[in-house]
């Protein structure tokens, strides 16, 4: 592959007003609102900026549940043993018995702060199983509604919060760069805050800027890099694009999970589709290909409870078997009043579409739907930028590894999170994080992609580091990502102009072709990473790829 070269910065007006804060939270999910709440009362002054409402972010989507060792029979011991084993073989074990030791501490507190689950009938929290876990361990609330009630317990105390003059919150706000100070020989620049594009009424309209020498990043993930996710139209990877142009490591880039049993709506479904929750595979539903033969059996000891990168290439595999494009989710076993009590809202949004799925088969196939990689960071969420934070799936903890375990990350998100908070406050009262850095500019010219431009970045990311990829495809890929024109704003002949639509298209495209780079130089198969032409795993390869930007902006993958 050729060089590739990206921009360092967005294309955007001048910051037409300055704010200042100690820490600025970006994100509104389990990530971000666990940071801001541990934050707050802690340091003087919080922002917390998201980028549509409150309660807007990915973590509201989460069907299944939360993962954690609440039951006297498991283990932290059993819960790390299965979620190295998902990993495989990449996952960081230090990071990993973070998570698992200190994961039930940490679903107690939500309970605490007003997280409703399910409970079982002596009166404790409901747990399942779902794949690749060999005990029940999912906590779960409103049946499939996990993420929602999570959502709706911590908006509800940043609510309460809001007259605080120690907090401020800012919706409907997009960040498009995070502010750096001067480089040093050591590395990139301090966090001198960000920029972003407020849309709304008032002073902090339009694009300003918010000075600060904190930014935790905890904005999601990458599902609108392919052409068919299950993450919201919000998760167009803003936050690792804005931490790679301010030259933070990015690595497992290539570990992309696609989820085995997304509703299948056709050959030309687009945009955010619905996912049919593992947990239902869990209580005992099964996959059968298009002629009714149940398939898994034969992929894996755990069949249907395989982990999911190899329920997801099982189900490619049936499917290309059989000339079909989708197979099928059978669960009318588990009975009508079952399904309708456990999986309410799977019910509703089934027989909304036309679907009675106590009485027919549900059409599925894999769709993008977690992302394993992300902004490098230590056990307490520090970054490779002085200052600046990643937690949630925007980041690589090192936790996933090469596929994430199923409702680990809920508990990732909550855990570092509260880690990260409790680091930024250590640091601010040892007098470290006093203020914010001068802000330097980044050399080079600032980019911007054509919002209709984005249907084409879909296309080649989907088609070059989709379930299956080659060194064929993902350089096919990477060669039509180089012919995306990414100065639109100085091209007469392109309609396009510095806004929020292009703002997201272009971090869409630089997170593209850092993705596709990373799948082509992984040279075997491993966990969410499935090569055709290297599809076993190599032990040689027992190590990360990582994604950076050099000063002239020369994107290097290694």
């Amino acid at each position: 592959m050729r060089e590739a070269r990206l921009a360092r910065t967005l294309a955007a007006p001048a910051a037409g007003w300055t704010a200042h804060a100690d820490a600025v939270v970006v994100g509104s999910g389990i990530a971000g609102l666990t940071a801001a709440l541990e934050l707050r009362t802690r340091v003087p002054h919080v922002l917390l900026v998201t980028k549509a409402a409150l309660l807007s972010g990915s973590t509201v989507w989460a069907q299944g549940g939360i993962a954690a060792a609440l039951h006297p029979d498991d283990t932290p011991a059993a819960h790390q043993h299965d979620t190295l084993v998902a990993g495989g073989g990449l996952s960081d074990p230090a990071a990993v018995e973070v998570l698992v030791t200190e994961g039930p501490d940490r679903v107690r507190e939500l309970v605490a702060r007003g997280a409703t689950f399910d409970r079982a009938d002596d009166g404790g929290i409901a747990l399942t199983r779902e794949g690749g876990h060999r005990a029940d361990r999912i906590a779960h609330a409103g049946g499939d509604a996990t993420g929602a009630e999570i959502s709706r317990a911590l908006v509800a105390q940043i609510e309460a919060v809001r007259d605080d003059p120690g907090i401020e919150v800012i919706e409907n706000a997009l960040v498009l760069d995070v502010l750096t100070g001067a480089p040093s020989s050591e590395g990139p620049g301090p966090v001198a805050g960000v920029t972003l594009h407020v849309r709304g009424e008032g002073s902090r309209d339009g694009v300003g800027a918010v000075l600060s020498p904190t930014v935790v990043l905890a904005t999601g993930g990458v599902g609108q890099v392919f052409r068919s996710s299950t993450n919201p139209p919000g998760a167009t990877a803003d936050g690792i694009a804005a931490a790679l142009r301010a030259g933070a490591e990015l690595a497992d880039l290539e570990f992309v999970q696609f989820h085995p049993t997304v509703l299948w709506l056709g050959a030309g479904a687009r945009g955010q589709l619905p996912l049919i929750s593992e947990a239902v595979r869990g209580e005992g539903a099964l996959l059968l290909d298009v002629a009714g033969y149940r398939f898994m059996p034969d992929a894996h000891p755990m069949a249907e409870l395989a982990p999911r990168d190899v329920v997801a290439h099982a189900i490619v595999r049936q499917m290309a078997a059989t000339t079909a494009d989708h197979v099928l989710l059978d669960a009318r076993a588990l009975g009508a009043d079952f399904l309708r009590r456990r999986f309410p809202g799977i019910t509703a949004r089934l027989l909304g579409m036309g679907i009675d799925w106590t009485e027919e088969p549900v059409p599925v196939a894999p769709a993008q739907h977690y992302h394993s990689g992300g902004v490098v960071t230590d056990l307490h969420g520090r970054t490779s930028v002085p200052g600046l934070y990643a937690v949630g799936e925007v980041a690589r903890t090192g936790v996933h590894g090469a596929n994430r375990l199923a409702s680990n990350s809920l508990l990732e998100g909550l855990v570092f999170a509260h880690r990260a908070a409790a680091d930024v406050v250590r640091r601010f009262e040892a007098g470290e994080l006093a203020r914010a850095p001068e802000v330097v500019d980044r050399p080079g010219e600032s980019a911007l992609v054509a919002a209709v431009a984005r249907s084409r970045v879909q296309r080649a990311a989907s088609e070059g580091a989709g379930p299956v990829r080659s060194a064929e495809s993902s350089a096919r890929a990477d060669a039509a990502l180089a012919g995306v024109t990414t100065a639109a704003h100085r091209e007469a002949d392109v309609v396009a102009a510095p806004q929020a639509a292009e703002w997201e298209t272009t971090n869409v495209h630089q997170v593209a072709r850092a993705l596709v780079r990373a799948a082509w130089v992984r040279t075997e198969s491993r966990g969410g990473h499935f090569r055709t032409d290297f599809p076993d795993r190599d032990p040689a390869w027992e190590r990360r790829v990582t994604a950076s930007l050099a000063a002239d902006g020369t994107l290097v993958v290694r």
